[in-house]
């Protein structure tokens, strides 16, 4: 499989949301805030080619939003979903199957858009889009904490369009690791986390020289890899933190290549065992390798 990270887009999000009961001192290490305390933040896709299949996994935050929405998420820089995948050598219409690890808005948004005629469409006309059935109904109902993040706008057109897949039990075989690591029709699997929102999806991807694994929003960036180190936005903590020490256990094991989907200059990195715990070891550039 050949890997294509494609950037998305940037915004700023509240530094302390996003790093939970860590202090300020010490999370600004490794993410600066600016003067109103955000912290710049990445919208990193990735595209995965396997013969011919083209996968996308997740879409950015999209542009179909009124500028009184944008306003809270202060977007900077030139890159773009379409355009970044252009540069990459690839057209929408290219794309075979959308995986969406779960439906924030900033991880499904550019997966529809809004065209000429005003209506909405799923922007990836010849693709399958893939989502867990269970965080399918989730977002369809959403808890107040969460409420904000799910858009109707950028996920019941995937729906009426017929284009939509769901991962279910139906199709979702037992894994290499064992639970919660699962295959799917995709041709790579999958680790199954609910602490951040129910049933996210973290991609587990084959590459030549060993795993791609995909921190969506289990380590969303660089200064997340300490355990402690929790966003505010997870709906069970908890949860997260027991979800995280395996995910790290099984990284450093296997010697996983960790993808970061929000930080704002890393692609990724690989990690070691310290007497701290997992932290990271060398950064890596995925179109690189």
């Amino acid at each position: 499989m050949r890997l294509y990270p494609i950037e998305a887009g940037h915004f700023k999000l509240d530094g302390g949301a996003m790093f939970g009961v860590v202090p300020q001192s010490i999370w600004q290490r490794t993410n600066p805030p600016d003067q109103n305390n955000l912290i710049d933040l990445a919208t990193r896709c990735l595209l995965v080619e396997d013969g011919n299949r083209l996968t996308l996994i997740d879409t950015g935050m999209g542009d179909k939003q009124p500028e009184s929405f944008w306003k809270h998420y202060h977007l900077f820089g030139d890159n773009n979903l379409m355009g970044s995948m252009k540069k990459a050598g690839f057209a929408p219409e290219d794309i075979t199957d959308v995986l969406l690890t779960h439906l924030h808005f900033d991880h499904c948004g550019g997966a529809v858009y809004r065209a000429p005629s005003g209506a909405l469409e799923p922007a990836f006309k010849n693709a399958r889009y893939w989502v867990h059935r269970t965080h399918w109904d989730w977002a369809l109902a959403p808890n107040a904490r969460e409420k904000a993040s799910f858009l109707s706008e950028n996920i019941l057109p995937l729906l009426e369009s017929g284009q939509l897949h769901f991962l279910d039990q139906t199709n979702l075989s037992p894994g290499s690791l064992g639970a919660p690591v699962f295959q799917t029709p995709l041709g790579f699997e999958v680790f199954i986390a609910d602490g951040h929102t129910e049933k996210q999806l973290l991609p587990l991807i084959p590459m030549a020289d060993g795993i791609c694994a995909y921190g969506a929003d289990l380590i969303p960036t660089l200064g997340h890899i300490p355990l402690a180190y929790v966003m505010g936005y997870d709906v069970r903590p908890l949860q997260t933190l027991t979800e995280k020490e395996l995910f790290l256990k099984w990284a450093v094991k296997h010697e996983w290549k960790l993808f970061f989907e929000h930080d704002p200059s890393c692609q990724g990195c690989t990690l070691r065992d310290t007497e701290k715990g997992v932290r990271s070891d060398k950064l890596i550039t995925f179109n690189e390798l």
